[in-house]
């Protein structure tokens, strides 16, 4: 009986998982419907954990970065010259 409840449990966040990815901003309106409806009813914690994060720069969901911290550009690679 344990068993079926990890498996339930593992196919509930794996599908959670692919909502927010196939579908990120229907996932992000009903996270944040989820979130609100949590802090009326006065569980904060659980409202703070659902609601989304913020888009900061350009906020098309275009693939940038959601955190401010500056990204590490990569290394040019160098050609090895052989003698």
């Amino acid at each position: 009986m344990f068993e079926y409840l990890i498996v339930a449990v593992l196919v509930l966040w794996s599908a959670v998982v692919v909502f927010k990815k196939v579908f990120p901003q229907t996932a992000s309106s009903a996270f944040l419907a989820l979130s609100n409806q949590c802090q009326r009813l006065g569980w904060q914690r659980l409202a703070v954990w659902l609601k989304p994060k913020m888009a900061v720069g350009c906020g098309g969901n275009c693939g940038c970065s959601t955190d401010e911290a500056e990204t590490k550009k990569p290394e040019t690679i160098q050609t090895v010259k052989w003698r």
